[in-house]
């Protein structure tokens, strides 16, 4: 007999990390931002995809970022079953284990080689938009409400954050 779960789950470090089920805010503020995230693909020959889709971070290691972007549709690391990277991934923050999002995540991406990451962080209220810089990210810019978050990788991709966080 199989077990079944509605939980979502990560294989990270060889475990299994069972993850919150998304909040309606959570998934508003994804939506706002892959929505943002697919016209600038639109424009620009990009693909932008949202979780489920599993990102091998290493061999053996997986995430489900919130938001997956490739500057190129055709990307040799665009695979059916996962991708093999990304060039930037952003991740809206839940509040039972916010270290996931600041820190785990944060060293795993810049492990990986994502060139960007954004953390929302509905609780602080902040985007956070970081760049590689060779194996460790730097902060581009920490922005709060009343600000447009922009992204140091991707020239005219910008979120205003009073926006992102008030979606609905």
């Amino acid at each position: 007999m199989s077990a079944r779960t509605n939980h979502l789950v990560e294989l990270a470090e060889g475990s299994i990390e069972i993850l919150p089920v998304p909040t309606d805010r959570h998934q508003a503020m994804v939506e706002f931002l892959f929505l943002l995230l697919y016209d600038y693909a639109s424009r620009t020959d990009g693909k932008a995809r949202f979780a489920p889709l599993r990102l091998r971070i290493a061999e053996g290691r997986f995430r489900e970022p919130d938001i997956l972007y490739l500057r190129a549709a055709d990307d040799g690391r665009r695979g059916e079953r996962f991708w093999t990277g990304a060039d930037l991934v952003m991740e809206v923050v839940s509040p039972d284990d916010p270290a996931r999002d600041h820190a785990t995540k944060r060293n795993e991406y810049a492990e990986a080689g994502i060139a960007e990451y954004w953390i929302v962080d509905p609780q602080d209220e902040t985007i956070t938009v970081l760049r590689l810089a060779g194996q460790v990210y730097v902060e581009h810019g920490r922005f709060v409400r009343g600000q447009m978050a922009n992204s140091a990788l991707l020239a005219g991709l910008s979120a205003d954050v009073t926006s992102a966080l008030d979606a609905e």
